[in-house]
């Protein structure tokens, strides 16, 4: 199957779960729910995103990759219809982590099958087309609130059917299905003493991204946004998160990593401040320093993970992919339920507060490695690499740098080819009886 049809799937997906990213919270809110509530809906999702990680790789071994691709689209599908007609707090936290664990699961398979249709000339060009077209589908996906009424089924239809639809290229393929997913174990007492400077990047970016992501519609309609500006406003900050990713990994690679995250963390903390504030300021400073707080928060996780791939070695690449996302998506589950209880206390500006207290945790920390530690030799350094960096395209990592010899990766076999020594017995057993 072409990379192109993939990507074009891909698109899809992000278009239906960029979406339903804006759409839920905005409704949830509309229905009464509180914004504790609308918090606990966001922790959930990636608290589902954490256990389909953990669980996907079984399931494919189980089912195949197209099979539980299937199974797993047509999950978040049904999910995205149900939420209109269950409409309750209880039955939206379970809809929305069944949502996060199929998500991961998708995400998995498309990545895999990515990596498999590259070479290792297009690898790189492939893998990056793919970052950038998953943040623009994200991006343009939350703008979709603003074509239909916020009330009804509609909005909710259009996100299962971009969703639905994204599932054809792969369903119909008749190419031989990726390498075996691998199971890795995660040691976050390993990556703490191998980076730990990457350990509370990707934490504190996770508190960061999954708060926003989850309650910055919330915020913007509390600030006397309307529902179609409170879109734009959650588009502007995936847009600036776009717009970072690749200059500031690309000044990381002339730079000591832990500077340009500091320089990242601070300039984070300071715009936090200034969105605290919200109905005060006027919707296009609002507008603006969304923007912005997306340029420079976003790309907090890509710098923290390119450090600690700095100091892995190759055989460990899968171990340390895998345990800078596990810690992102725990990270990710804390911060809505600690925003939205901010916002309780202090109002709206309250998500940005916490943005700004997790940004300033993390500048001092760094600023205290700095001190500690110097940065790796120049042999030992990896060029900045958009793909296995940014948050959206990690899922699935490279099978090329698998050490099957290694006692923390298992990967099985899943061919449909009996070992050799059955095969030896069912040929003995099927030769044609002596005349």
């Amino acid at each position: 199957m072409p990379v192109t049809a993939l990507l074009l799937g891909s698109a899809l997906l992000y278009l239906g779960h960029g979406l339903q990213m804006t759409l839920v919270p905005l409704r949830a809110d509309a229905e009464g729910f509180s914004q504790l509530t609308i918090g606990i809906l966001g922790a959930t999702y990636y608290a589902g995103f954490v256990a389909g990680c953990l669980f996907v790789p079984y399931l494919i071994q189980r089912a195949g990759h197209i099979r539980a691709f299937a199974a797993m689209v047509s999950c978040v599908s049904a999910a995205a219809l149900a939420f209109p007609l269950l409409i309750g707090e209880v039955q939206w936290a379970v809809f929305r982590f069944m949502i996060g664990a199929c998500v991961s699961g998708v995400l998995v398979v498309i990545e895999s099958w990515l990596n498999e249709k590259s070479t290792m000339h297009t690898r790189g060009a492939v893998m990056s087309t793919y970052v950038v077209i998953s943040y623009g589908a994200i991006t343009i996906g939350q703008l979709g609130v603003t074509t239909q009424p916020l009330s009804g089924f509609s909005l909710f239809s259009l996100c299962s059917i971009l969703l639905s639809v994204a599932a054809v290229p792969v369903a119909l393929t008749k190419a031989a299905q990726p390498a075996p997913i691998p199971k890795v174990q995660f040691r976050p007492g390993h990556l703490w003493r191998l980076a730990p400077a990457a350990f509370v990047g990707a934490l504190a970016s996770g508190i960061m991204t999954g708060s926003v992501f989850s309650l910055s519609a919330v915020y913007a309609v509390g600030s006397g946004f309307s529902k179609n500006e409170a879109a734009v406003f959650a588009s502007a900050l995936v847009l600036g998160g776009a717009l970072g990713q690749y200059p500031f990994g690309r000044t990381s690679d002339f730079v000591d990593r832990r500077l340009v995250l500091l320089a990242a963390a601070i300039a984070s903390a300071a715009l936090g401040v200034f969105l605290s504030l919200g109905g005060i300021l006027s919707p296009t400073l609002i507008l603006l320093l969304g923007l912005l707080l997306g340029l420079v928060m976003l790309p907090s996780y890509s710098l923290a993970a390119a450090h600690a791939y700095d100091w892995t070695e190759y055989e460990d690449m899968v171990e340390t992919s895998a345990g800078m996302n596990l810690l992102f998506g725990v990270g990710s589950t804390i911060g809505p339920i600690v925003s939205a209880v901010a916002m309780q206390i202090f109002g709206v500006g309250g998500l940005f507060l916490v943005v700004a207290v997790s940004s300033a945790f993390l500048a001092l920390f760094i600023a205290l490695r700095l001190t500690r530690r110097s940065r790796p030799e120049e042999a030992q350094r990896n060029d900045f690499d958009l793909y296995t960096t940014a948050p959206v395209g990690s899922a699935a990592p490279d099978v090329e740098i698998l050490a099957p010899e290694d006692e923390n990766v298992n990967v099985e076999d899943l061919s449909n080819e009996p070992p050799e020594a059955d095969k030896e017995a069912s040929a003995v057993g099927t030769e044609a009886p002596p005349r």
